[in-house]
């Protein structure tokens, strides 16, 4: 660890000197530079925990820091909004600023960008948020060298030992979606997830297997769908499920907007939601409340998530550390008007064999 004490620390040339490599090789090292050996890398970071080499100034307790960097997957978003919106209010509270991009720039070979890195530290910003992001090791490694204090908002990946995360419960809301689903009488229940190694859209499935199974319904693989997070996706694994022989009479899509794209599916086959075929959806985003017929969802909460995350990396850069490294907020199934029982008569007949695209 960087011991605390006096600004005025060794020099460059004095780590360099001890780690036995020039002062340009230390100073891509500290800079975060991939074009250094391995163990040229070790040495060097060896020196630099030694000495006791600090790059920029420590921050006090009893003196926030005054500038944090917020990195969404996109600006177009609804839920990158409602991150932002609890980012931004937890920040109010703790008198800090917010620097908010979109994605974490990359050079044409994956590589995080250098101008980017080096801004971050340039202007002083004390600590990082990154919202469904997929950091590289090396960028995990920049950071840790850089002693950037950061704490990730669902991520894509689950982060390696020691890594700071806030999510959902999303094994829960698959649980609770699918109940659901059963207590409407729906035992044919398909389920379009996102990505398989995704690690919140796998622990959606593995949910709404596990509602199923309590509920003694054996597994049907056909019934599972993986649509990838879109809305065009999901319209597609949707036409599979009812294209099946036995196709479900109702459906988990694991994220509102892909909901929609199986709402589309549905038109077209002239099915009517939850007349024909019922519908749950995950995220609760404004979209859920804006479809027709609005759709009953498991609400995730993504501000209270990323206010969660923004206290917590508050106390990092306060030189604490946290009790766990995981923090999940609760989920809640919302009540809407896309779900119903199951169809009987004659429509339970048609639902079952599915209509032909017109």
């Amino acid at each position: 660890m960087v011991r605390t004490g006096s600004v005025a620390g060794p020099t460059l040339a004095v780590v360099a000197r001890a780690a036995g490599v020039s002062v340009p090789t230390a100073s891509k090292v500290v800079n975060g530079r991939e074009d250094v050996a391995p163990e040229t890398r070790r040495r060097v970071t060896e020196a630099l925990d030694r000495l006791g080499y600090v790059r920029r100034p420590r921050f006090e307790a009893a003196k926030p820091p005054g500038l944090v960097d917020l990195v969404v997957h996109s600006l177009e978003s609804s839920a990158s909004g409602a991150v932002l919106h609890g980012v931004e209010g937890a920040a109010h509270d703790a008198g800090l600023e917010v620097v908010v991009s979109a994605g974490l720039p990359r050079t044409g070979g994956g590589r995080p960008e250098r101008d980017w890195l080096d801004k971050l530290t340039t202007r002083g910003s004390a600590g990082v948020l990154f919202n469904l992001a997929e950091l590289t090791s090396s960028q995990y490694a920049w950071l840790e060298q850089h002693r950037i204090p950061f704490v990730m908002i669902d991520p894509v990946l689950e982060p390696p030992p020691g890594v700071v995360s806030v999510g959902a419960a999303n094994w829960q809301g698959g649980v609770l979606a699918t109940e659901h689903l059963l207590s409407l009488g729906h035992e044919r229940i398909g389920v379009i997830g996102g990505f398989r190694r995704r690690m919140w859209g796998g622990a959606r499935v593995a949910g709404h297997r596990s509602a199923l199974a309590s509920a003694g319904i054996g597994h049907r693989p056909e019934y599972v769908r993986y649509g990838g997070f879109s809305e065009t996706g999901a319209h597609r694994r949707m036409r599979e499920l009812l294209d099946l022989p036995e196709p479900p009479t109702a459906v988990f899509v694991c994220s509102d907007r892909m909901a929609l794209g199986a709402y589309q599916a549905l038109s077209e086959r002239e099915l009517r939601v939850p007349d024909d075929f019922s519908v749950v959806g995950f995220d609760d985003l404004p979209e859920s409340r804006w479809a027709t017929p609005a759709l009953t969802t498991v609400r995730q909460p993504l501000s209270e998530m990323a206010a969660t995350a923004l206290r917590l990396l508050v106390r990092m850069m306060a030189g604490e550390q946290p009790e766990g490294t995981r923090t999940e907020l609760s989920t809640r199934l919302v009540v809407r008007a896309s779900t119903g029982p199951v169809p009987s008569g004659r429509r339970a007949a048609e639902s079952l064999r599915g209509r032909p695209p017109r």
